[in-house]
């Protein structure tokens, strides 16, 4: 009996700083669903749940991506422009077919993750520099295309079905995230790409010294970037029919807090995809919360409060992180 409850304490007891925040985040989004089921009448009904998964599938989609750029050690800035300038494509197309508008805006988004991966593999440039200009150059190409100002999309090719239909009662767009999510968690843990992502965020010296393809890999890495961020874009014009090009401010540190807070380390090296999604379900819930908030006049934020709350919840997760860090570095004897 002894033996049992010692190999039952060894499985589910945390190995590392890494996991005991994955599981804390998921603890945290337990706990905050309950609070929410218990304080407000509506929390739990269909309409906030649907309305809640069918919103927050296009940060859940730019986390995706965002998770494997920081496990190499990376970091992409560019999603929150990149997905504004993609539902401006994704609008301006949709009028020829629905599918024209989707592969459109997933074209825009992959060409972007494309330049930024060949910026940081041949040109060498830092990601952090690479993705704020591909950044910046997204959103004012966004702009050009819209002639500053946002993109009525077709309601007669059955563009607007990505964002705003449901199947078998459950919304589109949650449907995307789920599989893309899948698709994740396969590639980082059942094939070899995920081993040699988070070997790259080791370190790329060693990995190539292992014979690794780094250069490929990366490439890979960003272009999924820009394509899930691409995906994004095509389900922010579908779901409110029209591109908007002045949207996707402040998405990147959404992603990127959703990751840290997810527990995979800025540093790169490690990452789960399941706690990514449960770092921006947790995020999304905090700000469903604060609507509720409102309501019951309670407190009173406008939208402007979103970004400085993410900020400072970014900033915190952070701060945690870089001393759980610095305590396994110390267990570790480094």
């Amino acid at each position: 009996m002894n033996a049992i409850l010692k190999t039952a304490a060894k499985t589910f007891t945390p190995k590392s700083s890494g996991d005991l925040a994955r599981l804390g985040v998921f603890v945290a989004l337990a706990g905050l669903i309950l609070f929410g089921a218990l304080r407000y009448d509506n929390f739990l009904s269909p309409f906030n749940i649907l309305s809640f998964l069918r919103y927050n599938s296009m940060f859940a989609l730019i986390a995706l991506g965002m998770a494997f750029v920081i496990m190499t050690g990376g970091i992409d800035l560019s999603v929150g422009a990149v997905a504004a300038m993609s539902s401006v494509v994704a609008a301006l197309l949709s009028p020829y077919h629905w599918f024209a508008g989707l592969s459109g805006g997933l074209a825009a988004g992959l060409v972007v993750g494309l330049i930024n991966g060949f910026i940081v593999t041949k040109m060498r440039i830092q990601p952090f520099i690479a993705t704020l200009a591909t950044m910046l150059a997204a959103y004012g190409t966004g702009l050009l295309l819209a002639d500053n100002q946002s993109v009525s999309v077709s309601y007669d090719t059955g563009f607007t079905i990505i964002g705003q239909d449901d199947f078998l009662g459950f919304p589109i767009p949650a449907w995307i995230a789920i599989v893309a999510y899948i698709v994740g968690w396969i590639v980082l843990e059942r094939r070899a790409l995920g081993r040699h992502i988070l070997a790259i965020g080791d370190g790329e010296a060693t990995a190539s010294l292992m014979g690794l393809k780094v250069d490929r890999t990366l490439l890979a890495v960003y272009a999924a970037s820009g394509f899930l961020a691409g995906l994004a874009g095509v389900i922010l014009a579908s779901q409110f029919g029209a591109g908007q090009p002045t949207e996707g401010v402040g998405w990147e540190l959404f992603a990127i807090a959703s990751v840290v807070v997810g527990g995979t380390l800025l540093t790169g090296g490690s990452g789960s995809v399941g706690a990514t999604l449960g770092g921006a379900l947790l995020l999304g819930i905090v700000f469903n919360i604060l609507n509720f908030e409102n309501g019951l006049g309670v407190i009173s934020l406008s939208a402007y409060w979103q970004s400085v709350i993410r900020g400072s919840f970014l900033l915190v997760v952070v701060i945690l992180q870089a001393g759980l860090v610095k305590k396994q570095d110390k267990a570790s004897g480094m």
